[in-house]
């Protein structure tokens, strides 16, 4: 997943549905890129599945396809093991002070990073 594409879909985690406008918006003090590029990553993203595009007129609205907490974690995981080359469990207290994590996605999160311990790596 790249950065823009991880920026998109917490900001949808916040709040969805959003315009691509709205999405264009806030993206603009981390990226910048014009808007048809915010265009055609949304385009690009629902192709892979990643988001849902509703027109509403001449407006398309997104929301997204993946479940926060499982997605994070996954993300984690593949961080810790590929680039860091930690194996086991990591510990959730390192997102315990996230701003995007409840206190519910936490104890979520803690199981899915249990059970993710548990595949076989792939090397």
């Amino acid at each position: 997943m790249t950065e823009p594409e991880l920026a998109i879909l917490k900001l949808l985690w916040r709040a969805q549905p959003q315009s691509a406008r709205d999405l264009h918006e806030a993206l603009t003090a981390q990226f910048a890129w014009g808007y048809s590029s915010t265009r055609k990553t949304l385009e690009r993203m629902c192709e892979k599945g990643l988001l849902i595009a509703t027109a509403d007129g001449n407006k398309n609205y997104y929301r997204t396809e993946l479940d926060k907490v499982a997605t994070l974690a996954k993300t984690a995981q593949t961080f810790f093991k590929q680039v860091l080359e930690m194996d086991g469990p990591l510990p959730v207290a390192l997102f315990s002070d996230s701003k995007l994590l409840s206190e519910a996605d936490l104890a979520q999160m803690e199981a899915l990073v249990a059970e993710l311990s548990k595949e076989p790596r792939r090397d």
